[in-house]
């Protein structure tokens, strides 16, 4: 009994040589340091696409209460009263607003047509910047990360080489170990840049599918705009026309029925 124990401690011994652990051990400085980097650069990925996803499901919500209720308001300010105080639409309203009011004071002949559309350009910009923002590093993390792993491994397999070439022992055991223990970088740098590789496309998607549903709202507003409320989008859910019935038709088909039965 003593012996199964003290030969499955000399086994747990000898499997803890190698791993992470020995792996930034040996690296010294610069493996620790591209350790430290990747672990970073995968905490903030992940926040970035949880905070990006909450504000994106957010902007879809108000899209929903947008096409449920807003467009049956009198006029484009009490429908802006019903959005919420931050809502992405309600910024688009409020800003054609304060540009139809704008247009009136300028002196030099411009188009209103041209002044409110750049307007609501204008704050749809500022909108889908918005929601850009972070995306760049994921896209940076996505490109960078493997070759940040890859240096690790380099240095990792430089440093054992050295120290196996100084040991004078050049056998498969002592070369196979040190070196797969910096492969190691270049896997976690793998892991790394993955999960933000799809977050960014993922989120991407989701931006264009955001601004493309603002285009479409900011170009009603400004369809409301620029004919004083003649022009309004139908609105979603209304119960559609019964379809007006051919009565000249029916007639024709009894009286030639008529005739047919006189014959």
């Amino acid at each position: 009994m003593l012996t199964t124990i003290l030969a499955a401690g000399g086994t747990a011994a000898a499997e803890n040589q190698f791993g992470l652990q020995q792996a930034l051990k040996e690296g010294g400085l610069i493996s620790q340091s591209v350790f430290s980097i990747l672990v970073l650069m995968s905490v903030v990925s992940f926040y970035i696409l949880f905070s990006k996803l909450f504000e994106q499901q957010k902007i879809l919500n108000q899209a929903k209460r947008v096409r449920q209720g807003f467009w049956q308001s009198n006029s484009l300010k009490e429908g802006s009263a019903k959005l919420e105080k931050n809502s992405a639409y309600k910024q688009l309203v409020d800003d054609g607003l304060a540009a139809q009011e704008q247009h009136a004071k300028l002196t030099d002949p411009v188009e209103a047509h041209d002044w409110l559309h750049g307007s609501l350009a204008r704050s749809e910009a500022a909108i889908n910047s918005k929601l850009g923002g972070g995306l760049a590093f994921l896209a940076t993390v996505g490109a960078t990360a493997p070759f940040i792993g890859l240096f690790g491994t380099v240095v990792g397999i430089y440093r054992a080489l050295i120290k196996i070439g100084a040991s004078g022992d050049p056998s498969i055991d002592k070369v196979a170990g040190p070196v797969g223990e910096a492969l190691i970088m270049t896997a976690l740098g793998l892991v790394v840049a993955v999960p933000a590789v799809l977050a960014y496309n993922w989120l991407q998607r989701r931006n264009k599918s955001i601004a493309e549903d603002l285009s479409a709202f900011s170009n009603d507003v400004l369809g409301f705009l620029a004919s004083n409320g003649a022009v309004k989008p139908s609105i979603a859910g209304a119960a559609p026309k019964a379809p007006v019935k051919p009565a000249a038709a029916t007639t024709t088909a009894g009286q030639a029925g008529g005739v047919q039965t006189r014959s």
